[in-house]
């Protein structure tokens, strides 16, 4: 997100100092133990910014417990029931839910951990379905060339993922049916890949992914089509970064990288590939 030249603690302890001291926003939370919880938040460009989290202690002084760099992405991503868990060691929490465009079940890193705590403490949480807008930071990224495809074919895919989605569902509720018509779909789609792999490239027959990545839970290894692509500009640093919506397994998200980690030029079209941190802002209301 812009922070490129950060090489020793000093500099980043001159930029979390300034966080605390000029934020944009400010929550205050009281949690079940009595202590405030508090978020403060500062932009460094379009939507993207850096968030430190701590509490006052009894001189009313700020104490910060941990930070987090955050981009927050537009429109709604999907509308699903939302499983929150705080993580071990410091007040942050995960986001998980279950996405049949992608078959797996979606954690990412919760960004209004402050709203969160302040509906649940009025007792508005609830086993409901709620907004969900998925963000991802890319520390790195690719842009490839996009896959031909005719029109026919695109339409195809389509019904195939929601007959997909249709037998993952029936699957979930214990229909045997469905879950025999989805291992031998996946042993046909694995059959088709081995023989057109010796002769095509795997980019050209598979044209988007989203793969669960390494030992953390909310990284993601993601190739999607890109929809929309904007270069915006750090306004502390002056770096350039790109912000792309891509649309990966029937999926619509935002996508932030800086330039100087993207190889390629990005435009509409065209296909992102890099491992995200994916983030969440989950709409809780009232």
């Amino acid at each position: 997100m812009g922070f490129s030249e950060i090489e020793d603690k000093k500099q980043l302890d001159a930029i979390l100092n300034d966080v605390i001291q000029t934020y944009d926003e400010k929550i205050v939370v009281e949690d079940r133990n009595g202590h405030l919880f508090t978020e403060l938040s500062k932009m460094y460009g379009c939507d993207f910014g850096i968030t430190v989290c701590g509490e006052y202690n009894e001189e009313n002084q700020f104490e910060m417990e941990y930070y987090f760099p955050y981009f927050r992405g537009t429109g709604i991503t999907m509308q699903e029931e939302v499983t929150i868990e705080k993580h071990t060691g410091k007040e942050s929490y995960a986001g998980a839910c279950d996405d049949l465009r992608i078959g797996v079940t979606v954690i990412f890193y919760l960004q209004n951990a402050g709203e969160y705590l302040t509906q649940r403490g009025k007792g508005h949480i609830s086993d409901s379905v709620y907004n969900i807008t998925l963000s991802g930071l890319a520390k790195k990224g690719t842009i490839l060339l996009p896959v031909m495809t005719l029109e026919e074919e695109e339409q195809q895919s389509k019904r195939d993922a929601a007959d997909r989605g249709r037998l993952i569902a029936a699957a979930k509720n214990g229909d045997e049916e469905a879950m025999e018509s989805l291992t031998i779909e996946d042993m046909d789609t694995y059959s088709m890949i081995s023989q057109r792999v010796q002769n095509e490239d795997i980019y050209s027959i598979v044209d988007t992914y989203f793969i669960p990545y390494g030992m953390e839970c909310d990284l993601y290894n993601v190739m999607g089509q890109i929809l929309e692509v904007t270069r915006v500009c750090n306004t502390d640093t002056g770096d350039r970064i790109y912000e792309m919506r891509i649309r990966c397994n029937g999926l619509e998200m935002d996508v932030c990288v800086n330039e100087n980690d993207l190889l390629g030029v990005p435009l509409v079209g065209r296909r992102f590939k890099g491992i995200v941190w994916l983030q969440g802002y989950v709409e809780f209301g009232y």
